[in-house]
């Protein structure tokens, strides 16, 4: 379990890919501090173990499944990613409820500078888009993020001059993917709902959330 707040960016030192998988190298000092093997690091918002470290760098193995779901594929030597270790249970819990479990890839679309903020506009696929309200939370590339507005094909955050500083989103360009991880709150609800709702006709819908005392 993570928190989305980003501890530092890493450096990628080397990329050994498989037939279908990949094993990374990362150069970074803030997560090594109390590192074991077997610990669990996000990184660009994707949870990976830690195989084996040294002073300077961990190596982690990323399975076919997570290669194809996520932007970690397209990490080469020399990019930058958002490290986070697992969330102490005596720290603060600065973000929100992350798993570090991505639930698909966006697109950045738009970025405008609003005075100190950077706004950014990222497409992602339509079965993801029910999870998005204006003032929720996202995860993107491991950032814990509030989602400023939704779109037809999408959501909008805006990256204050820390976030833009401490994490990759800062670096990040129009056209760049993104790892999407969607408010882990806002699933468990729809499927709790729709468990209760399946066995009735026409789906989810307002009558069925009114009939079943979710709505007044």
């Amino acid at each position: 379990m993570f928190t989305g707040i980003v501890e530092e960016i890493g450096t990628v030192s080397s990329v050994t890919p498989g037939k279908t998988s990949l094993q990374l190298n990362i150069k970074c000092t803030k997560v090594l501090s109390d590192v074991n093997k077997g610990d669990s690091i996000s990184v660009n918002g994707v949870c990976l173990t830690v195989s084996s470290h040294s002073q300077s760098q961990f190596t982690a193995d990323v399975m076919p499944e997570t290669v194809k779901a996520t932007t970690l594929h397209e990490l080469r030597t020399g990019s930058f990613v958002n490290l986070e270790r697992a969330m102490a249970a005596n720290g603060r819990f600065g973000g929100h409820f992350v798993s570090g479990h991505v639930d698909g890839t966006g697109k950045i679309v738009s970025i405008q500078q609003k005075e100190n903020a950077i706004y950014m506009e990222i497409h992602i696929a339509s079965e993801f888009l029910n999870y998005f309200i204006e003032k929720g939370s996202v995860t993107v590339d491991g950032t814990s993020l509030t989602v400023f507005g939704v779109t037809e094909k999408g959501f909008i955050i805006s990256l204050i001059p820390v976030t833009q500083e401490d994490s990759v989103l800062g670096k990040k360009r129009m056209g760049d993917k993104v790892n999407v991880e969607c408010d882990m709150l806002a699933k468990y609800m729809e499927r709790l709902i729709s468990k209760k709702v399946e066995k009735q006709s026409g789906g989810l819908t307002m009558d069925t959330l009114t009939a079943n005392g979710f709505l007044n």
